[in-house]
């Protein structure tokens, strides 16, 4: 499950503006490259057609799925807190989890010879 945790205002490549959901997804612990253990969780982008009220409003609810990692192109990307630059090849996405798939059950006739069709 991920959580819906935030929204944010971007613009698209045509310069309009849309709103986007920010998910999390659980808390997971792992090993710095130091050997610090720490707790941490993922969180990825996914674009919507709502308006703010209704942005605000999922705030806090959860979906089915995942947030996993997908290679990318290269790109830089600047640390809010400290400014420093990362070339980084890989970005975080919203994996939804794949639903069981439902089968309706026929039923089977059979011709009764009578013009009437019965339960076989």
């Amino acid at each position: 499950m991920v959580r819906v945790i935030e929204y944010k205002l971007r613009l698209n490549s045509e310069g309009k503006p849309f709103l986007s959901l920010i998910l999390q997804g659980g808390i997971e612990i792992v090993r710095s490259a130091n050997g610090n253990i720490y707790a941490t969780a993922k969180k990825a982008s996914l674009a919507t057609t709502f308006d703010e009220a209704t942005c605000k409003s999922l705030i806090g609810s959860e979906m089915p799925g995942t947030i996993q990692r997908e290679e990318c192109d290269p790109y830089q990307y600047t640390v809010e807190d400290t400014g420093e630059v990362l070339m980084l090849s890989h970005r975080y996405v919203y994996v939804e989890q794949e639903q069981p798939v439902k089968q309706d059950f026929i039923k089977i006739h059979q011709n009764s010879g009578n013009g009437v069709k019965e339960m076989a």
